[in-house]
């Protein structure tokens, strides 16, 4: 069995269409709405592992008039005369009323015929009614392997155990939950592990995809904590030199708070795009947002204190407006600075970037660079970014929304090494010179570890 064949099947409005995109990975995929019978027709996406297609996934139309249906399916044998499942199938199949009234459910049995087993789906909120039994009892007729799916199973209104109970009674003892907008870690891995049961030739195939999305996984938590760690490193490193004059300070100040914005920004649509996520559906209530964006909050004492950030001592100028002011690593006082300047022009040999900041000090220019504070207020903000995303659906309708991160060693331990050299290397602001890849690599590897 080479690629397999499944049909998502169950009611009108379970959320077939959104077992599909999540699986997929794909919020485009279909329709995903409140109104009822949103897909009308049979649509089909494959799932790949290593560049090879594993399954052909079929989303189909919901099933609206079971009870009816089934009616007409007992009635469909002549007098005295014994039909199976399948022969009652193919009988109506080939009558009139699979073109008229019941072309929708027609359309779910030639799919689930055609294919090698059926995801059947159920809303959990909904009560069993007699309506899912004769569902499930049409759909047996294809003799076809059936594997319930419990949709919306983390809703407070979700009721599985007594779906569980009532597919038991159906002699369906094999179900698997699977929240499709807020799915389980595991979720994807119990969902094919259950269907392998149900498919002996499949496993092969099932194994191989499991074993891919693994792989893309770490790949991505990879991807995402370099991109993380890149930002800050970058930010770290990034500094502005400035006459010390209060309005050239003030514009500097705004020039470097921009340039900080802007990277985040583009950070987060990049995490958006690695997650195939859209800009559009971030939000973030506790970090208010300017028209999509994540704006001046990141500059607001109040967000440091939302996220129990606090603002160290020092060259406290700027503390507050998330910039440092003459803020030379080593715990050189301004005084010392000056003195040391003196002699950096001659014979003083000042290692790692220090040199040229020493001479601008003794010009009587004054250097900003973003504050400790923000750096860690960036980091948390990350954290709970890519966490959201972790736990997402593709067939998610409501924005996203960032919780509290933990993270404890942002708020607490110091500054990774990795950030504090980075203070004496302007050249990591651009993303480049000797050093940066091992640094953004090391602080990478940091965040991969717990805590």
């Amino acid at each position: 069995m080479s690629l397999l064949r499944i049909a998502v099947v169950g009611h009108t409005n379970t959320g077939k269409t959104s077992l599909l995109r999540t699986l997929a990975r794909d919020a485009g995929f279909g329709e995903v709405s409140d109104r009822a019978g949103s897909t009308r027709h049979v649509e089909g996406l494959r799932l790949f592992a290593d560049g090879e297609a594993v399954i052909e996934l079929f989303d189909t139309p919901g099933m609206e008039d079971a009870i009816a249906l089934l009616e007409h399916l007992e009635g469909l044998a002549g007098p005295g005369e014994r039909i199976d499942g399948p022969e009652r199938v193919a009988r109506f199949l080939a009558g009139a009323e699979a073109a008229g009234r019941y072309e929708q459910e027609a359309k779910v049995l030639r799919q689930l015929l055609a294919s090698d087993a059926g995801l059947y789906v159920v809303d959990a909120r909904d009560p069993v009614l007699p309506k899912h039994r004769d569902e499930l009892a049409i759909l047996a007729g294809c003799a076809r392997p059936l594997l319930p799916v419990l949709n919306f199973v983390r809703a407070a209104d979700a009721r599985p155990q007594a779906w569980r109970e009532a597919l038991a009674r159906l002699g369906l003892h094999a179900v698997v939950s699977f929240d499709t907008v807020a799915p389980a870690r595991d979720g994807e891995r119990l969902l094919f592990e259950a269907l392998a049961t149900l498919l002996h030739g499949g496993r092969g195939p099932l194994a191989r995809l499991l074993a891919a999305r693994a792989r893309e996984a770490l790949a991505r938590q990879h991807a995402a904590q370099r991109l993380g760690a890149a930002l800050l490193v970058q930010l770290a490193a990034l500094r502005v030199t400035v006459a010390a004059e209060p309005t050239a300070i003030a514009a500097a100040t705004e020039t470097l708070q921009a340039a900080v914005r802007a990277r985040e920004q583009a950070c987060v649509e990049a995490l958006l795009a690695l997650y195939r996520f859209r800009a559009d559906d971030l939000s973030a209530p506790a970090l208010p947002l300017v028209a999509g964006r994540w704006a001046s909050d990141l500059f607001n004492p109040e967000s440091l204190r939302q996220l129990g950030v606090r603002v160290g001592g020092g060259a406290a100028a700027g503390a507050a407006a998330g910039v440092g002011v003459d803020l030379l690593a080593g715990g050189l006082t301004l005084g010392a600075a000056a003195a040391l300047g003196a002699l950096a022009g001659s014979v003083l040999q000042v290692a790692g970037g220090y040199r040229e900041r020493l001479l601008a000090r003794v010009r009587g220019q004054r250097e900003l660079t973003v504050d400790d504070a923000v750096l860690r207020l960036l980091a948390l903000r990350l954290h709970a970014l890519v966490e959201a995303l972790e736990g997402r659906g593709h067939a998610a309708l409501d924005p996203i929304r960032l919780a509290d991160p933990g993270a404890r060693r942002w708020r607490e331990a110091a500054l990774p090494a990795e950030l504090r050299r980075a203070r004496s290397h302007p050249e990591w602001a651009r993303g480049e010179g000797p050093g940066y890849e091992a640094a953004v690599q090391a602080l990478a590897d940091a965040e991969a570890a717990p805590g």
